[in-house]
């Protein structure tokens, strides 16, 4: 994240004013519409890792064996992490960018609030989602997707996969709101006064 951010703010920014000639490159809502598809990957990305994983444990003979160590290196994780560090990189600061250019300014801290409690209602919204995966996944032998004493026997990488459909239903409601939000816009009032000197002195404290 913190390497996403600094290639943003030094190659990113510059290359991309070029062509858009923002101040800040690009807008808030591209710059958190980029986080959303990067954000995609991960999940994706890590129902393979997961499925490697399983095979690596199929193959010595570790299937049965759930607290036995696998032999598969944990920088196998690193890509997953690494995109997902990314798109933070890209949704948070953007969130923050967003809130404090659009919102009113009386009401910055509480539109941070809502951001903060929309957080912490997506992580019991994710606990419901296993309790339904559990309720529901269940085969006829009784495993479900997420077993709880071995879950070489489940299917890991279908939650995860579950999950990058809901991103990109995310996404499409995303690209619709960005499409139908229009900017706050910023009016500049002028003062105006016969005395050039008291002019001058209005324009600069109200501009």
């Amino acid at each position: 994240m913190l390497f996403t951010t600094a290639l943003y703010d030094r190659v990113l920014i510059p290359v991309a004013r070029r062509f858009t000639k923002l101040d800040r490159g690009i807008s808030v809502l591209y710059r958190m519409g980029i986080g959303l598809v990067i954000s995609i990957f991960p999940t994706f990305v890590a129902g393979f890792i997961e499925m490697k994983r399983k095979k690596i444990a199929m193959e010595h003979g570790l299937i049965e064996h759930s607290n036995e160590i696998i032999p598969i290196s944990v920088f196998w994780l690193l890509p997953q992490y690494c995109l997902y560090g990314m798109a933070e990189a890209f949704m948070s600061i953007g969130h923050i960018e967003f809130f404090n250019g659009e919102a009113p300014e009386s009401m910055t801290s509480t539109a941070m609030a809502f951001y903060w409690i929309s957080i912490s209602i997506g992580n019991y919204v994710s606990t419901l989602m296993v309790t339904l995966v559990h309720k529901f996944s269940a085969g006829s032998n009784g495993e479900n997707w997420l077993p709880d004493n071995n879950l070489n026997k489940g299917k890991l990488e279908y939650f995860y996969w579950l999950i990058t459909i809901m991103q990109v239903i995310n996404l499409i409601y995303y690209l619709y709101c960005a499409k139908i939000y229009t900017y706050k816009q910023i009016q500049i009032h002028h003062k105006e006064d016969n005395n050039s000197e008291d002019n001058n002195i209005e324009l600069s404290t109200t501009v």
